[in-house]
């Protein structure tokens, strides 16, 4: 007996029966059809049809052991993620490697917050001791030992390949695995009605990064995994045992320099991991955590650690803070401008600044990110020699990154900027000079665009008005022909 969702009945194999080739057009052209019953006969038997509500809530075996013993598993769960456009409309939830897997078993109570989650592969990718037919292999080189498996218990209903996207590692490659690893995280779901009145009192150009993007990524943050697995970057100064009960965070090089009894005078990992504090509760020494900070969490701490505040320019931050003005790349309302405002609204309830300029992104041609390994962008030196920086400006100043868009850059709208603008310009201008001498060769006067003009300008007003009196003038002023002629 099968469970599927009626429009995937074709993804079953057998299911659903598949019409003869080319069919008998005689019966076609007469109007006849097979019988309905002929060709139920011919696939699966529909014992009943139900809505899939029905069905949550009700336990099942799993089709590996390994994890069994965990009671709050293997119940049929329900979510609106879930579509009937591919695959059964079934689909296996593993909170370890999906984000919408685990937030379905944290909202269902099979897994709890901040406990650890049941995870099959090391962070090598191989399967762990508990998986016990596949432990120490690869994922990748195991996937026909597990069809083998599978089919010898019985339970495989169809073998086939399919073609789909997969995420691969932009540096090597390789392909990837989307795994959950321990962290540690600043609580932003916290603080979220702060950061979006925070929001408020900003002001963005465009204003629609600001009041859609930012606010709804505000409106949905997550608490933020500010924790790193690598070995260069800024430490996290945390000392825990090793039970993890006891922690102790270290908040300046003093404060280190006490606990460790010696000078510290360079923060990277391999200088202060060595350095344990005795623990106050009898769990023999604390140790560093082997994580380092995101990143973002540095260019976060901009305001901050520019000024090495708050051990010096105490007064001169906070004259100047929040700051007058910020701009980046659109890109940024995920990361520096969401990671200002995390840390200025945890610290101080405001936000790190008061205005903020926000530009598109600039992509290659084809409407992919610009990448040095693919070159799939022109040399910027050789756009700029050929045609010129301020032709290269005015391309970009006139595109919608400006707006807050994406530009797909093509050397062909540079050279266009060249065409149309610059030498009808250029052309323009030559052509004023070219007339300017004339003139003073003429008038034996030395052009001046100020008094010149402005002496021009008065006689055609006073020939204005003379004609519009009826009468005419003779009076001439040396200069107002010329111009006149080339400005017509």
């Amino acid at each position: 007996v099968y469970i599927v969702a009626e429009a995937r009945l074709a993804a079953l194999p057998g299911a659903v029966p598949k019409p003869k080739k080319g069919g008998d057009k005689k019966k076609a052209k007469e109007g006849e059809a097979a019988a309905p019953a002929a060709a139920a006969a011919a696939g699966f038997e529909v014992l009943a049809k139900f809505q899939g509500a029905e069905l949550v809530g009700a336990s099942y075996e799993p089709l590996f052991p390994y994890f069994a013993h965990l009671g709050s598993a293997f119940r049929v769960l329900a979510d609106g993620y879930v579509t009937d456009d591919s695959g059964t409309g079934v689909v296996h939830q593993a909170p370890a490697f999906g984000e919408d897997d685990y937030r379905v078993c944290l909202a269902n109570g099979v897994i709890a917050k901040g406990e650890g989650l049941p995870c099959p592969i090391d962070l090598n990718g191989r399967f762990t001791g508990e998986v016990t037919d596949f432990a120490g292999k690869y994922v990748k080189d195991a996937d026909k030992e597990i069809i083998a498996n599978i089919k010898a218990a019985g339970r495989l209903v169809d073998h086939a390949s399919l073609n789909h996207s997969y995420p691969f590692c932009w540096r090597s490659d390789t392909p990837l695995i989307y795994r959950a690893v321990p962290s540690w995280f600043v609580k932003v779901e916290a603080i979220k009605a702060r950061l979006l009145a925070n929001n408020e009192q900003t002001y963005w150009v465009p204003s629609y990064v600001k009041e859609k993007r930012f606010h709804n990524w505000l409106e949905g943050a997550h608490d933020w995994a500010i924790s790193r697995s690598r070995f260069w970057g800024t430490p996290i100064p945390i000392w825990a045992s090793e039970d993890g009960e006891e922690i102790r965070v270290i908040g300046s090089i003093a404060e280190l320099e006490e606990v460790a009894g010696r000078k510290v005078g360079d923060l990277h990992r391999h200088f202060i991991d060595d350095i344990t504090i005795p623990s106050r509760h009898g769990k023999g020494v604390l140790r560093r955590i082997d994580d380092v900070f995101d990143c973002w969490f540095e260019s976060g701490s901009m305001p901050y650690g520019q000024l090495h505040y708050p051990f010096e320019n105490k007064e001169l931050f906070e004259a100047n803070f929040p700051a007058d003005f910020v701009a980046e790349g659109l890109d940024q309302t995920r990361g520096w401008f969401y990671t200002l405002m995390v840390l200025s609204t945890a610290l101080f309830d405001k936000p790190a600044f008061k205005n903020l300029v926000c530009n598109g992104l600039v992509l290659a041609s084809d409407g992919k990110k610009m990448s040095k390994r693919l070159k799939n962008y022109p040399d910027p030196r050789e756009v700029i020699n050929k045609y010129g920086a301020d032709a290269l400006r005015l391309y970009l100043i006139n595109s919608p990154v400006v707006r807050a868009e994406t530009l797909r850059f093509k050397e062909e709208g540079v050279f266009g900027v060249v065409k149309d603008v610059f030498l009808p310009w250029y052309n323009a201008y030559r052509f004023l000079v070219q007339n300017v001498r004339r003139w003073e060769v003429e008038s034996s006067e030395t052009f001046n665009p100020g008094t010149t003009l402005d002496a021009a300008e008065a006689l055609v007003a006073a020939a204005a008005a003379a004609e519009a009196n009826g009468s005419s003038s003779n009076q001439q002023v040396s200069g107002v022909a010329v111009p006149d002629r080339w400005i017509a």
